[in-house]
C-alpha cells in the first residue's frame, strides 16, 4: 500500500477531521483514508465554473429585481461646429 504525506494543513482543519474520526469510532489515519477513497471513486470531477457559480448563487432564482435609474448626463453637450 501507498502512502501520502499532508503538508500544511491547517491545524483547525486537522483538529476538525479528528473530532469527525472520534464521534464515528475510528481513528484519524481510518477516516482520512475512508474520505480519500470514497473522493477518488467519484465518477465525475466538478471543477470550478466562474459561471456556473454565478448562477447558481446569483441567477433568476435568487436575483432581485432592481429598477435602475435612468442613464444620462449632465455635462454640457460641446459643439465643435462653433
Amino acid at each position: 500500500m501507498a502512502s501520502i504525506t499532508i503538508r500544511d494543513l491547517p491545524d483547525k482543519t486537522k483538529e476538525l477531521l479528528r473530532m469527525h474520526a472520534a464521534q464515528a469510532g475510528v481513528s484519524l489515519e481510518a477516516y482520512v483514508r475512508h474520505i480519500l477513497q470514497k473522493a477518488s471513486l467519484a465518477n465525475e470531477f466538478k471543477s470550478a465554473d466562474i459561471a456556473q457559480i454565478a448562477e447558481k448563487y446569483f441567477g433568476a432564482k435568487h436575483g432581485v429585481e432592481l429598477d435602475l435609474p435612468a442613464r444620462g448626463t449632465k455635462r454640457q453637450t460641446i459643439d465643435f461646429d462653433a
